[in-house]
Formats: C-alpha cells, structure tokens, sequence
C-alpha cells in the first residue's frame, strides 16, 4: 500500500513539473527576462565568485608553460646587471675585511685582481691579472682565492701578472700535511692536480686530510689551505715511500677575480724594528 502511494506521488511531480514547463516555455519573453534578471540580483556575488573561478581555471589551461626565451633572457641580464652594479663595491670590501679580520694577517696587504684571461684560454697551469708592479707586486708572491693558495706570482710588468698556478709542472711549492709535524715538496701535475712525493710510509696520511702551503717568511706568515689528499699509495719507484695526490681547494674555472698577498712594507719594517730595539 505504501509503495502505492510513493509510485502515486512520483507521478503527481512530474505531471506537475511538465505542467510548470509547459507555462514556462509559452510564458512571454519579459516575463522571462525579469525572473532570470531578479534571479542574478539575489545571487549574483556567488555567480560572480563562479565566474571568477572559472576564468583562473581557463587562464591556466590557456596559457603557455613557458614564456618567451628572448624576454627572459633580457629580463634576467638586466636584473643581473642592476644587481652587480649595487653591490660590486660592497662584495669587494667584503673580501678584503674578511681576510683582514683575522690577527694572523696584520701587517700585510691584499690587493684584489680581476682575471683577464684564465688558464681555459691559454694552458692549464696559468692566469692573467691586472695588477703589477704599480699595485705592490713582485715575484714570489702568493695569489689567494676562497680562502686557500691558488699559485705564485711569476713574470710581471707595471699593470699586469702572471700567477702560475700551484697545478703547474713548474710549480714546487713547501707544504704542511695536515696535522702532521711533517713537510714536503709538492709539485703540479699540469692536469689540474698535484702531488707530494718522498713521505716515508711510516706517516699516516689519509683521504682527505689539508694540504697547507708552509709559510715563507716576507711573503706568507702563516701556513694557508691549498688542497685536500685525493689518494694515497706506494710509490711505484720506491715502496717505502707515499706517492700522494692532491686537489687544489679551489675551482679555477669558477675563479672571477683573485687576491694577491703583499707585506705592509712600512708596518712590516716598525714590527722589524721593534724586534731590534727589545733584542738591544
């Protein structure tokens, strides 16, 4: 009986919704017009809000996954460009206080060199900078990147060096291995690495221990990092022996610029005094 009578009612809806349909359809047009402009009256801030959402939805679809290559690029060189020339003072100042601040470097200068021609250009062993002997250069003096020994100024003229780097056959440098109270010679392989040689296998030496470059009185006042041990193996000639190689601490190729480490002639000459007068 009860199914009955939900069957019934189903049937009184629909006849009544077609009814509804049919007046709707034979309504007049202004009719119409003013229910449907009422309707958006009373709902039109969700209508918009659906509106909205839809029109985000189809931008993304829409639009591309990339922009133009040509724009960005112009884009990116330009805020490039504007960024270096706001902070290419400060990030020298920056260089040169942070070396300083340390005890270990008073009495000595840094001079900051830019790199005109690097060792991609020419060989694999050398680079180029724009200082000189008007800038306090000589021979023999060490050239500093990141922190670590990078190699030595070689032939210089007034406005430009050469600084043979520490990876260079030529190159024989003091060195201080790790903790160890030991010293050896190391050499440039003239592949982007170097090596130590004649180290008595009695000294445990590791992967990964700090290769310092010794100090040198005049020009260098404390040991400085200068590479890491890459390997360490039995010299093929002498087995007794370590055959040791090394990996500059720095990246060549990412080097910009370079600082050259100069002594303070005038306070380097009181400090010299000073140690006169107290030894008198």
């Amino acid at each position: 009986m009860a199914k009955k009578r939900i069957e019934i009612s189903e049937r009184t809806l629909f006849t009544c919704l077609i009814i509804l349909g049919l007046a709707v359809f034979f309504v007049p047009q202004t009719a119409t017009s003013r229910l449907q402009f009422a309707f958006v009256r009373v709902f039109s801030k969700p209508l918009s809000i659906c509106r909205n959402l839809t029109r985000v939805a189809s931008n993304q679809q829409s639009a591309p996954k990339y922009v133009d290559q040509r724009q960005y690029l112009k884009l990116r060189n330009h805020l490039a460009n504007n960024i270096q020339w706001l902070h290419q003072e400060r990030e020298n100042v920056a260089k040169l206080s942070g070396l300083r601040s340390r005890s270990v470097w008073e009495g000595v200068c840094f001079v900051l060199a830019d790199i005109i021609i690097d060792s991609t250009d020419i060989s694999q062993n050398e680079l180029i900078i724009n200082r000189g002997k008007d800038d306090g250069l000589t021979q023999g003096q060490f050239a500093v990147c990141d922190y670590s020994v990078i190699g030595i100024i070689t032939n210089l003229d007034r406005r430009m060096a050469h600084v043979q780097l520490l990876t260079d056959p030529r190159s024989k440098v003091v060195v201080k291995i790790g903790d160890l109270d030991l010293q050896g010679i190391m050499q440039g392989n003239g592949d982007g690495s170097a090596s130590i040689g004649l180290i008595p296998k009695e000294h445990r030496i590791e992967k990964g221990d700090i290769i310092y470059v010794q100090k040198k009185p005049g020009f260098l006042e404390v040991p400085m990092i200068a590479g890491t041990v890459t390997q360490c193996e039995p010299d093929d000639e002498n087995p007794l022996l370590w055959k040791i190689a090394v990996e500059p601490a720095s990246n060549v190729k990412d080097m910009k610029s370079v600082t050259v480490i100069t002594m303070n002639s005038q306070k380097y000459n009181k400090a010299e005094d000073v140690r006169a007068v107290t030894q008198v």
